[in-house]
């Protein structure tokens, strides 16, 4: 990078949306056990379950300010699996 100028965002440059997304609640999670049981296992016995799931956070322009409805439909494309995961969208 050397001779190369990088360009700083500023806040009002980008949205930052962040996407959560789980498995269905009525979709086995054998990660999330597994979790549960090293839980026990660890001593945390006060843990009852675990479900495993993916975060993204998402810098968007959002000069058009359809940020939050463009992500959802990027998440619906392509970060969830619709039949078996759901996604929240949240500004950051």
């Amino acid at each position: 990078m050397l001779g190369q100028v990088r360009r700083c965002r500023t806040l009002r440059d980008v949205a930052k949306i962040v996407v959560d997304v789980m498995l269905k609640p009525e979709i086995r999670d054998p990660q999330g056990e597994a979790i549960a049981g090293a839980c026990h296992r660890l001593g945390f016995g006060e843990v009852v379950a675990v479900r495993q799931g993916k975060t993204f956070e998402i810098e968007v322009s959002d000069g058009q300010g359809q940020a939050n409805s463009r992500v959802a439909e990027l998440a619906a494309e392509l970060l969830a699996n619709p039949v078996i995961e759901e996604f929240v969208i949240r500004s950051s």
